[in-house]
């Protein structure tokens, strides 16, 4: 069965995916932390892409009822960090994902695929 966090970090990962995000890679981070369930991380490849890609996610997110709470970074264009609550996203330039590589500094979560429609 499919909770709904399940389909909001699906609908993130479709959203991201739709323009073309890179390297998406999706973390439980629930029983490592309080903060959110998951942990969404990809990148784009210049500061317009990561934009796309946080819009988009921002749009689909409004569009099926979901509340953003937060959108942090998007002006810069090098690292969005996009709170839906129980899913982040974090949406990175290439080079800044690459420099901070917060996928080591939450290497104990497991790496989870969804699969399915949204």
């Amino acid at each position: 069965m499919v909770t709904a966090v399940e389909t909001l970090a699906k609908l993130a990962v479709k959203a991201a995916d739709d323009k073309k995000a890179e390297n998406i890679l999706v973390m439980d981070i629930s029983k490592l932390s309080v903060i959110a369930d998951y942990f969404i991380v990809c990148h784009g490849n210049n500061e317009r892409q990561v934009q796309a890609i946080v819009n988009e996610i921002r749009d689909q997110a409004h569009k099926n009822g979901y509340t953003v709470r937060g959108i942090e970074g998007a002006e810069q264009g090098r690292w969005v960090l996009v709170d839906l609550k129980d899913v982040v996203v974090h949406v990175f330039h290439r080079e800044e994902r690459d420099f901070y590589n917060i996928e080591r500094l939450w290497s104990d979560a497991p790496i989870v695929t969804l699969t399915g429609q949204v």
